[in-house]
């Protein structure tokens, strides 16, 4: 049998007979107890992580929507169509995250992981509370209705979806090892590329003074996926460690192809949703920006380049990040370490 071929196991519950040496425990296929214990932990980041994940805590309704209501009938045609398609895939990937993440935790046999990874699915659940707030305040049940569905209705959405929520599927199928290694990789590019993406078109409103609540929503959202990017770039790196023979040429190449086809898509989607007729963006800076997240992403994994000339934040696009990290969460995705922040002065903004 292939290494790729073999059973990745489901964890007992109750298993007084786990194994309880700190040093031999492993992301996958140990014979665990599933006790948390905070002061024995193997993989010392995790305290970081979880520190920081932890005074992440926030609350949709913290945030005022009140100039949102008046500007949304106002946007651009445009604008408009882009929040409203934009805000449906949003809705769509983190209701996906929400009900995958706990099927991969089954799997998970690092307990200080299985921590992150419950944190993570508690925090989606947020977001797709702040999405619902957000339609709940600009638009009418039958509006918001539509826009929360569109990822069903509209063929170019539905089919970008089902890139991702096949790899998800696959995995819950079939586990072994090569689809956990996929589950993770697709896991990696919804987190690092399409909902970054996704971002920038919000940002992109607030640099032009619209919808300052949505904006804000999403820069906490966005403060959130940062430690979820960090966590699954700190189990991929983990995974090359205990499992090498996993990460042979030939799967090697899919996950360049895997996080090239994600890109790939995100610009197709880009170009599609946000075009040339929304002031501030077009499609060359969109399909920039794209080329410059996957480089990061896969750049990260310590991969290499997988798009030379995009290494760089491009120059048209360096607003993005000064939305992003105005909440004092900076990202270094070479060596995932993300700085600690104070709260109190997390939710004032001088932007």
């Amino acid at each position: 049998m292939n290494v790729q071929d073999e059973k990745v196991l489901r964890k007992p519950l109750f298993n007084p007979d786990g194994n309880i040496d700190v040093r031999s425990r492993r992301l996958i296929n140990f014979n665990t107890t599933n006790i948390n214990d905070f002061n024995n932990m193997k993989y010392t980041w995790v305290s970081d992580w979880y520190r920081q994940a932890m005074n992440n805590f926030w609350v949709p309704e913290e945030i005022n929507m009140d100039q949102d209501k008046s500007d949304y009938p106002k946007l651009s045609v445009p604008e408009r169509t882009a929040y409203d398609k934009i805000l449906s895939f949003l809705v769509y990937l983190d209701s996906l995250q929400s009900a995958n993440l706990p099927n991969v935790s089954q799997y998970v046999t690092a307990n200080e992981i299985n921590l992150c990874l419950s944190i993570q699915t508690f925090q989606e659940c947020i977001h797709s509370q702040s999405y619902s707030y957000m339609l709940d305040t600009i638009c009418n049940p039958e509006e918001r209705n539509d826009i929360l569905y569109q990822w069903k209705t509209d063929q170019h959405l539905l089919k970008r979806n089902e890139f991702i929520g096949s790899l998800y599927n696959e995995f819950v199928e079939n586990q072994n090892k090569e689809t956990f290694l996929r589950v993770c990789i697709a896991n990696f590019i919804l987190e690092g590329v399409y909902f970054y993406s996704g971002f920038m078109f919000f940002y992109n409103l607030g640099r032009n003074g619209k919808m300052p609540g949505s904006v804000q929503e999403i820069r906490y959202i966005n403060r959130d996926e940062n430690t979820h990017l960090w966590l699954f770039r700190e189990i991929l790196i983990e995974l090359q460690k205990e499992e090498p023979e996993l990460f042979h040429e030939e799967n090697l190449q899919m996950i360049r192809t895997m996080i090239d086809e994600g890109v790939r898509q995100e610009i197709e989607w880009g170009q599609y949703v946000i075009g040339d007729d929304i002031p501030g963006l077009n499609t060359r800076m969109v399909s920039d920006y794209i080329k410059y997240l996957g480089n990061l992403r896969y750049s990260s994994l310590g991969l290499g380049t997988l798009y030379p000339g995009y290494e760089e934040e491009p120059e048209s696009m360096k607003w993005v990040s000064q939305y992003s990290n105005a909440n004092m969460v900076k990202t270094d995705f070479f060596e995932a370490r993300s700085s600690a922040y104070a709260k109190s002065g997390a939710i004032e903004d001088d932007l």
